[in-house]
């Protein structure tokens, strides 16, 4: 039978206060690498506010909501012979920031983290219709604009650079976001500072000095994807392709988790399963998913629905945008039939939720296993289940990805990765996941 939801507005993601004694971290330097705090978007030690007159619970659901538009940006990210500086993204929902320091004397900027961008960019001084943070060029000793001769500004789409003989600052422009959104840029280079330390002199980016539409993060992106114009690229030689994030939990008073660059600091002992290139979109992050389990039952899967296909563009993939993992419609329907058949309880729907049921904190639920090549990953309930302040209703944390003919991809979203260092080595194209608490 059906329940009312009314009472139950409030779920388990609201802050504690537990520690609220506590000061936000700041980022370390180590001999050879680097560790950054990672912060939620709206967590206490962003500089950003959620929005006007909703609740927490609100806020998660409207984020979780726009996931389709995430989920059609990634199917857009086919094979291109240049990476964008600002992407077709829609960006206002960032869930995870890192703090950087762009500039000479460094300018603070809270930039979103994204593992399927390849892009580095933040607004600049005099932009129309930017944030009122921005980056100022003219206070920077170090500031340059590239010119169209630049190698840089090859790598750039939309660009308009005259066919002039002479040198020319590589402006471009954009739509995003749908139709209605645009922008401008000049791409630039300047020095990146990152916990306090100079670490990229050179940093290639966009300064965004014009926005129309709603789409822009704040204070800009920080792509961290496998084009040539992400940070992780641009650091290659500093850092030898390695990278790891621990997402910090929703359920954490100062959503603090921590961005690692370099082979210093990062877990010995972990597992790992292959990170696959696809020529179709070679900017994402895809892993080779070949089951999955609920309890001790393995979900029957049609076939085609877990295949890496270099042709479609299909697969399974990382991504750090997305809020609750996304599976193709058919096996989405197979994993939450049979969760639902297991748990055993009258089911209700939550805003994108639509597998909730009254619990109790004595109730045990299936784990669901992801099984991929080589590994292993079985998720906590916290991993799994979003739960009521009260504890009183539970939602199960996935969804089916849009139903339309474009819909090939398999997302492993944010909220899963929860709780877990995810290790990127480009170097040796493996991806390893370990049990951390990151907060």
């Amino acid at each position: 039978m059906a329940f009312p939801i009314t009472a139950f507005l409030f779920i388990s993601l609201l802050i504690s206060t537990t520690h609220a004694s506590e000061s936000c971290k700041t980022s370390e330097l180590s001999s050879d690498g680097l560790e950054l705090s990672v912060l939620h978007m709206y967590g206490k030690c962003s500089p950003f506010s959620p929005p006007k007159h909703e609740s927490w619970l609100d806020t998660v659901l409207n984020m979780a909501e726009k996931d389709p538009n995430r989920v059609n940006y990634l199917l857009t990210q086919k094979t291109v012979t240049a990476a964008p500086i600002a992407s077709g993204q829609v960006l206002n929902i960032g869930n995870y920031i890192v703090r950087a320091k762009l500039g000479t004397p460094g300018q603070l900027m809270y930039m979103v983290m994204d593992t399927s961008n390849d892009a580095v960019w933040v607004p600049c001084s005099g932009c129309t219709g930017c944030s009122s943070t921005v980056f100022n060029p003219s206070l920077s000793t170090s500031f340059g604009s590239l010119d169209c001769k630049t190698t840089q500004c090859t790598q750039v789409r939309g660009l308009s650079c005259p066919t002039a003989a002479e040198a020319s600052p590589c402006q471009f422009n954009q739509t995003y976001g749908g139709v209605d959104s645009s922008f401008s840029a000049t791409l630039s280079q300047d020095s990146l500072n990152l916990g306090g330390v100079g670490v990229l002199s050179n940093l290639s980016f966009g300064c965004i000095n014009s926005v129309s539409g709603h789409s822009v993060p704040p204070q800009g992106l920080l792509g961290l994807g496998r084009g040539s114009m992400s940070l992780v690229s641009q650091l290659q030689s500093l850092y030898s392709g390695v990278f790891s994030y621990c997402l910090p939990s929703f359920k954490s008073y100062y959503f603090s988790g921590s961005l690692k660059l370099g082979l210093s600091g990062q877990p010995k002992n972990i597992r790992t399963t292959p990170l696959l290139r696809n020529p179709r979109r070679p900017s994402l992050y895809y892993v080779n998913l070949t089951g999955i389990s609920v309890g001790k039952v393995l979900v029957p899967v049609a076939p085609g629905l877990l295949d890496f296909d270099t042709t479609t563009g299909a697969g399974t993939i990382i991504d750090s945008g997305t809020v609750i993992t996304r599976f193709k419609a058919p096996l989405y329907t197979a994993l939450r039939d049979e969760f639902r058949k297991q748990v055993g309880k009258d089911i209700s729907s939550l805003g994108a939720f639509d597998t909730c049921f009254l619990a109790t904190n004595e109730d045990q639920f299936p784990v669901i296993t992801l099984h991929f090549t080589g590994m292993d990953l079985k998720l906590p309930t916290e991993n799994t289940l979003i739960h009521s302040s009260s504890g009183s209703l539970a939602c199960l944390a996935m969804a089916a990805a849009s139903s339309n003919a474009y819909s090939v991809l398999n997302v492993i979203a944010n909220l899963q990765q929860q709780n877990f260092r995810i290790l990127f080595d480009l170097t040796n194209s493996r991806l390893g996941i370990s049990r951390e608490i990151c907060n």
